[in-house]
């Protein structure tokens, strides 16, 4: 639909720069050139844009990554970049130390668009990147959102993209921008990766008044629930005392999904049906509505409750006060949000009769939407365990109808066959947590050496829920080793926006944090609610050492993609601070062996565990008789 959307955009890039030219303004000096100064540099916008987007087809055409065997799983042999498009393509461009919500007098942004994202293409190549996650692209919600622009994943409309990805400066629609950015990639070669939510919208979600019986609704008088609060009177995550609470873990533990213990009636009795369309509207910015109370038989006004937690149900998460869950099943007995209808689902209301079937089908037509208007290589689904397995099984069904070598990754942490069988082609796995503990690594690597790998996991240090990988013991140097450490077994080595620049800042405050990191972390600092940059001209990142690394992994593709068991062999080490594995086929003699120093704060002597004198592929020296903090090597044998 939008073959033409690069040229399109660098034809209005020409007609601005030969009508009126706009002042110059500041771009970091790694979009200019890769492997130049970090120094930011000034620029005529549309001459910079323009000539970074013609060199991008000046270059010969790349063919994107792929797997010949089997469809969809070419993501065994990526090496992604995981991009928040507004924060990651963010820069200070008029140099006055912060980044604006709103655009420029110029018309340019300094919140992140498709079309900077476009000229970071490049850079991202140079990491060795041949694949691009995209964290949620689409129309942002206001209702309950938090920070100066509300968080990406508050989806008020999956089949609109959010406007402030566009830059008013080109006067095009921010759908043609986005093309031009997947058209440029694919160019490259790099495949693009988009993330959606089915499971959640936002509150104030364009469905809602035409589609009421899709969302859940409660009184309008009914306060939510204040941090610290225990009353049950006030909305918030159902409260089960601690004899309740067993016997919830005892249901679900056992698979008795027929007898989950209900949330008690003083929470049920917040819900009220749907009310009717013809009564529903928006009264500052939130969904108001008239329902009918069964209990009394009259009026009364009705909104939409914000979601918690899906699991556990003595979670000590903050409510998610921008987004709702979708009503994806329609019972009576079940008219309220609890961990038994969003989660896991009682075995009375998860019948095909009470599928909410208009709302599955419209759920199901997103990924072809993307796939046909943008010809985007595959989705990464967000809160995917909360979705029941039939409609995952139509939506890979769907998605694979229109492109059968569309993939599907997940925010899934168990790496079992089950995964596979639903579809998956990349999960998320343990790798982020598992690497921060030595011995807890050689379990798991025990574990994949005799049953190998369903499905590829991400090797990450980081992502967007967690502590940047500087934050723990050994900084940088941290850093580095684990994402080296992962980057030869069997998974997607996984660059996080930000961790080749050493970025501090965490992208949000999900999980592994504690109550004062978090309390120091609000919204208004997070760059998933609010305008935010990373810091393009830090001089000392870990921009060439990923680069090595992904190189060799690149150029022995084959061996370290490979998951079957056997390949990943432990090394038991005398020194346990030294931990690592050989990557070695059955019955072949050569390989490489990986091995890291685990300690952040001492080195350690190194002896391998092969008597052959070598060089560390990594660095290119001969490998050291001692071992820095964090410092990973890997030599053939």
């Amino acid at each position: 639909m939008h073959s033409n959307a690069l040229k399109r955009v660098i034809d209005r890039l020409e007609e601005r720069l030969a009508r009126s030219p706009s002042p110059a303004l500041y771009i970091p000096g790694l979009w200019n050139d890769p492997f130049g100064p970090v120094k930011a540099q000034s620029v005529v916008p549309e001459r910079f844009f323009r000539d970074r987007l013609g060199a991008i087809l000046a270059t010969p055409p790349r063919q994107c990554v792929t797997d010949g065997d089997h469809p969809g799983d070419w993501g065994k042999n990526a090496i992604a970049y995981n991009l928040l498009v507004r924060y990651g393509a963010a820069f200070d461009l008029d140099g006055d130390g912060r980044i604006s919500c709103e655009p420029l007098a110029s018309g340019w942004r300094e919140t992140g668009t498709f079309l900077k994202a476009i000229t970071m293409l490049p850079f991202i190549q140079s990491l060795g990147c041949n694949t691009i996650h995209l964290l949620p692209i689409t129309a942002i919600g206001q209702d309950g959102n938090k920070g100066n622009m509300g968080s990406a994943f508050a989806i008020r409309d999956p089949y609109a993209l959010d406007e402030h990805l566009a830059e008013p400066a080109l006067g095009l629609d921010v759908e043609t921008e986005f093309a031009a950015f997947v058209q440029a990639a694919h160019h490259l070669g790099i495949r693009i990766v988009v993330e959606f939510v089915f499971r959640t919208a936002a509150k104030d979600s364009v469905w809602a008044q035409s589609h009421p019986e899709w969302f859940y609704w409660i009184r309008a008088d009914i306060p939510d629930r204040k941090p610290g609060e225990t009353s049950e009177e006030t909305y918030g995550v159902p409260l089960f005392p601690p004899d309740e609470l067993r016997q919830v873990y005892d249901a679900v533990g056992q698979g008795r999904f027929h007898e989950l213990p209900p949330p008690h009636a003083v929470h049920r009795d917040m819900f009220m049906p749907p009310p009717p369309p013809d009564t529903i509207h928006l009264e500052n910015g939130r969904w108001r509505g008239t329902s009918i109370d069964p209990r009394t038989g009259r009026p009364v006004t009705v909104r939409i409750p914000g979601a918690f937690c899906d699991w556990t149900p003595d979670s000590t998460q903050p409510p998610w006060t921008d987004v709702t869950y979708l009503r994806l099943y329609d019972h009576p007995d079940f008219n309220y949000i609890a961990y038994n209808t969003v989660r896991m689902y009682a075995t009375q209301l998860a019948h095909p009769e009470n599928i909410v079937r208009p709302l599955w089908s419209k759920i199901t037509e997103v990924i072809p939407h993307y796939q046909t208007h943008f010809r985007v290589d595959g989705v990464m689904i967000d809160m995917g365990h909360s979705l029941p397995a039939d409609l995952k099984r139509q939506l890979v069904a769907r998605a694979r109808q229109v492109d059968p070598d569309f993939a599907l990754w997940a925010e899934e942490f168990n790496l079992t066959p089950h995964a596979r069988e639903e579809g998956y082609n990349v999960c998320l796995g343990p790798f982020l947590q598992t690497v921060r503990d030595p011995e807890h690594m050689r379990g798991w690597l025990r574990w994949i050496h005799g049953a190998g790998l369903p499905v590829p996991f991400m090797a990450t240090a980081e992502n967007h829920n967690t502590p940047r990988a500087v934050h723990w013991t050994g900084g940088r140097a941290y850093a580095l080793h684990a994402q080296a450490f992962g980057a030869f077994l069997p998974g997607v080595p996984y660059l996080h926006n930000g961790i080749e620049l050493a970025e501090p800042v965490p992208v949000n405050t999900g999980f592994d944090f504690t109550d004062e990191e978090t309390a120091a972390l609000p919204a208004s600092v997070l760059p998933l609610f609010s305008a935010a940059a990373m810091d393009w001209t830090r001089e000392q990142t870990l921009v060439s050492d990923l680069r090595r690394i992904h190189a060799l992994r690149t150029q022995h593709q084959e061996l370290f993609s490979d998951p079957a068991p056997g390949t990943i062999i432990p090394l038991e080490t005398a020194n346990r601070a030294i931990t690592g594995y050989i990557r070695q086929k059955p019955g072949v003699k050569n390989g490489f062996a990986i091995l890291g120093n685990s300690d952040m704060r001492n080195s350690q002597a190194f002896t391998p565990p092969h008597s052959a004198p070598t060089v560390d592929l990594l660095s290119g020296k001969p490998l050291p008789a001692v071992l820095q903090p964090g410092q990973v090597v890997v030599y053939a044998i």
